[in-house]
């Protein structure tokens, strides 16, 4: 079902001409309990861009949440993001976000659906202007194989504003990712997989092919 509406929602985005990029993500997340209800996040990402030859981007997401219950969780957070385009000039950007996450269907044990609600502030230091973007994630994993699990997500990021820096309203960036997750340890899994990023321009669309890997850690 979740595969069916991404592949649906991707095909409404105009065909046009667009550039191709090879990327390769790598990124470590870390859940850490705090008591009965709270939550630490920590969050780094290494992201190589330009046929994954150059670090083209980094990114450090550190949240605090409260676990309204056993199926939803509130957090607030922060998020710096360093980026360095062929050609163009290095920007620092500095979020701040508000998130739900949530479990529609399923135990995590058997075929599970999740969800997850961002809303952005996002803030350039070279310029003025803050843009407000909307994030919605819906998450499916599968049992395959033992303890191995098939993932597949996808996440549309909608601008609620436009913004001197170029943010632009509307649906400007979209992320299918298909691949697996293989417990490594207690607590700790590898999610290794394919990450398709579609950006939407006001000149040529881009689309990025990534090989992507994120060792989760859970406390």
């Amino acid at each position: 079902m979740l595969l069916t509406s991404a592949l649906a929602l991707t095909a409404l985005t105009p065909a046009r001409a667009a550039e191709h990029d090879l990327n390769a993500w790598a990124a470590v997340t870390a859940s850490i309990d705090v008591g009965k209800k709270g939550v630490l996040w920590l969050e780094a990402q290494t992201r190589f861009t330009d046929d994954a030859s150059r670090l083209g981007q980094l990114l450090l997401r550190p949240a605090i949440g409260y676990k309204v219950d056993g199926l939803t969780t509130v957090f607030l957070g922060y998020a710096y993001v360093r980026t360095d385009p062929v050609g163009l000039g290095l920007s620092k950007e500095h979020r701040a976000f508000q998130q739900v996450s949530f479990r529609l269907a399923g135990d995590e044990n058997g075929v599970t659906l999740t969800g997850r609600t961002r809303l952005e502030q996002r803030f350039r230091e070279d310029m003025d202007g803050t843009g407000v973007r909307l994030r919605q994630q819906l998450r499916l994993t599968a049992p395959i194989e033992g303890k191995a699990r098939a993932v597949v997500w996808t996440e549309p990021f909608i601008g609620l504003n436009r913004t001197a820096w170029g943010q632009e309203p509307g649906v400007n960036v979209w992320r299918n990712f298909f691949g697996v997750s293989l417990p490594v340890g207690a607590g700790l899994a590898l999610e290794p997989g394919y990450l398709n990023q579609y950006f939407v321009r006001n000149g040529r669309d881009r689309v990025d092919h990534i090989a992507s890997v994120t060792f989760n850690t859970k406390f």
